[in-house]
């Protein structure tokens, strides 16, 4: 019955989203707020009723009722309880309820905290939201609907992929879909400008929180799936250029310049073809995503679904609002103003550069990611296009932005000075030449690219705390005095610090762990030792054991540096019999920033010893704490009070005391 429900209640909220994605439209056509206000009453009803379904669907993986297709392939009575409520997302259809149940959230957040939107802006911005939910709904409903029955029943189900049986799983998905279908409000809030006609700076205050909610979810989303892969898969790298990981990171790169464009259209009322292009193809990107993960065009770890159909059913979707919104673009385009003037020497000047190199980032990686499945479809040809290529082409483009990223926060908006800007950068070109110079001595001038490397992370994180340093003015005004001007700074001003600083990190994790990393295969037996990253690391013992769903292998190691035991690592080979399948999990040691990595590949033909693969990786987990950081600074810029979800409230008029009495 609850099943049933569910269903029902995903048909109901189909028919409300029809009913938003038109009467509030009208209503702003004709100036009706009864109308209008049909959005709001509709979003948010909209939403209880795909969270009813969502619940239904998760009752009915953790009952295991086997009843439910979608519970049967994808779930297991002996699976542990955690892993029966992450596996209602481990899938296309239980994934793509939770994408339309995280949309319409939006869409209710955007009813609720909108009361300052201007009446048919607001309304136009549920409409095309509404607009998205009815073609995903359809989607579900038509294709991949999760409350399918079977009859008669199966007494166990098939479980759910080994892989995805781990904590990631239910950290990762949702983060990243927060981003994918975060990025869906701003670009209704484009589609709804270029019909309503309204493009000035106040637009470009009221999406800017919603566009750094999205960056910050898809940031976290990001760098747990990298750091999930590094441990689950046993592969030991942190990113492939995988088709699906570039699907996740095209979004991320022009969320970025999103960003930056829609500061200078709300500081300075420019670049407003920009922002508007940038809103539209920001959300394009993620729907590529979502396409290429369920079409069944990519082979790859993390695609969802192979059916050909509904791959068309998402081309579809994307070609309407994607085609949709390019074509009203166009229409609107020429009646853009262009806003406030600036010299190229400015802040915004800065921002235009950073945004140009972003979005020919994206455009890199897209070409690359699209590319051989073009080649595929149109002559038949398989090729494949990965790391050599990303990297000779993305890199590139990256080192004048990385290099440029310090100067922007030091310059004056409309006219700036860059030789002052300079100057007060000499503190972070001197951390960067000590890196360059410390990293040829130890290196003995081997390590030119990584030396050159550090030292671009090292300007980038000194550079980012010099606009901070420089505002509180320590040194003028002393570090008491300093330390209270620190604090009374706009938090826009620490968000900025941040991700910045963030941004280093990672880079600093990147070379060094590109640059200096170590691997060993090699086939050990019990009671050998080898070493790795100056520690002796002896195989101990393997140990039979058995979990709740599966039967592993599993290998004891110990690390010993200068005879002194340091750690155990614990490492296995597991197998589960209801899908057939084995895994492999990593044993990792992190000591500081560096982590040793083991990974058990096949047993020997005597079965008396196993090949081990065994990873130094210095400073790797700087990596995922950089991406840490610029969350974090995306957080610090949303809690700025200059910058809330929606205009500032409006002040009441005073009345006439004679009016009063």
């Amino acid at each position: 019955m609850i099943v049933e429900i569910g269903h029902y209640a995903l048909i109901l909220s189909l028919s409300v989203a029809i009913v938003q994605s038109i009467l509030p439209l009208l209503g702003a056509r004709r100036g009706d707020a009864r109308l209008m206000e049909t959005g709001t009453i509709a979003a948010t009803g909209g939403f209880v009723l795909i969270t009813i379904a969502f619940s239904a669907l998760v009752t009915a993986h953790v009952t295991s009722d086997f009843s439910v297709l979608n519970v049967y392939q994808n779930s297991q009575s002996a699976k542990p309880l955690l892993y029966k409520i992450t596996g209602v997302w481990g899938n296309h259809e239980g994934s793509m309820l939770l994408w339309v149940l995280i949309l319409a959230f939006f869409g209710s957040l955007v009813a609720l905290f909108g009361r300052d939107l201007p009446a048919a802006l607001k309304a136009n911005v549920l409409a095309v939201q509404a607009w998205i939910l009815t073609a995903f709904l359809l989607f579900i409903l038509l294709t991949s609907n999760p409350f399918t029955r079977l009859e008669p029943a199966p007494m166990d189900g098939q479980g759910l992929n080994p892989i995805l049986q781990d904590i990631g799983l239910a950290i990762h998905p949702p983060l990243l879909y927060l981003g994918y279908v975060g990025f869906s409000i701003a670009f209704s809030f484009a589609v709804a400008a270029l019909i309503d006609g309204r493009i000035d700076a106040a637009w470009a205050r009221w999406v800017r929180p919603w566009t750094l909610i999205a960056w910050i979810f898809l940031t976290l989303g990001i760098s747990m799936g990298s750091y999930w892969a590094y441990y689950e898969l046993g592969w030991g790298g942190w990113w492939f250029w995988d088709p699906v990981e570039n699907a996740s990171f095209m979004p991320w790169l022009a969320g970025t310049a999103l960003l930056h464009s829609a500061l200078v259209m709300e500081k300075r009322a420019a670049l407003k073809i920009w922002t508007i292009l940038l809103a539209i193809l920001t959300f394009s990107l993620s729907l590529l995503g979502t396409f290429l993960v369920r079409s069944g065009v990519l082979t790859s770890v993390h695609a969802f679904a192979t059916d050909p159909t509904r791959g068309v059913f998402i081309l579809c979707i994307l070609c309407l609002f994607i085609g949709g919104a390019l074509s009203l673009f166009a229409m609107r385009a020429s009646s853009l103003e262009g806003g406030g003037l600036f010299a190229p020497i400015s802040r915004e000047g800065a921002l235009v550069f950073n945004n140009l190199f972003l979005t020919t980032a994206a455009a890199t990686v897209l070409v690359g990611t699209l590319y051989p499945l073009l080649l595929e479809v149109t002559i038949g040809k398989k090729i494949s296009v990965g790391a050599p290529f990303f990297d000779l082409t993305f890199g590139p483009l990256m080192v004048p932005l990385l290099f440029a990223v310090p100067f922007g926060p030091l310059l004056g908006w409309k006219r700036g000075d860059l030789l002052g800007a300079g100057q007060r950068l000499y503190f972070a070109a001197g951390v960067a030449l000590a890196a360059l110079l410390v990293t040829l001595a130890l290196t003995s001038g081997a390590r030119i690219l990584a030396a050159f490397g550090f030292a671009l992370a090292f300007w980038l994180i000194a550079g980012s705390l010099t606009d901070l340093v420089l505002r509180a003015a320590f040194l003028k005004v002393g570090w008491r005095s300093g330390l209270s001007r620190l604090i009374g700074l706009p938090r826009s001003a620490f968000g900025t610090a941040f991700a910045h600083f963030g941004l280093g990190v990672t880079v600093l994790g990147i070379i060094t762990v590109s640059s200096f990393q170590t691997e060993n295969i090699t086939t050990m037996a019990p009671g050998q030792t080898v070493d790795a990253g100056g520690y002796a690391i002896t195989f101990e013992k393997i140990v039979p054991r058995a979990g709740p769903n599966y039967e592993e292998q599993g290998a004891l190691f110990s690390v010993r540096q200068g005879g002194v035991e340091m750690t155990t690592l614990d490492t296995a080979k597991r197998f589960y019999p209801a899908r057939q399948t084995s895994t492999t999990e990593a044993g990792i040691w992190t000591h500081w920033f560096s982590q040793l990595y083991l990974s058990l590949g096949d047993p020997s033909a005597d079965k008396r010893s196993v090949v081990v693969r065994i990873w130094w990786k210095p400073l790797v987990t700087l990596i995922w704490i950089g991406g840490i950081f610029m969350a974090i600074g995306g957080a610090f810029s949303l809690a700025d009070r200059r910058l809330r979800v929606g205009a500032p409230s409006r002040r009441r008029q005073a009345v006439p005391a004679a009016v009063r009495a």
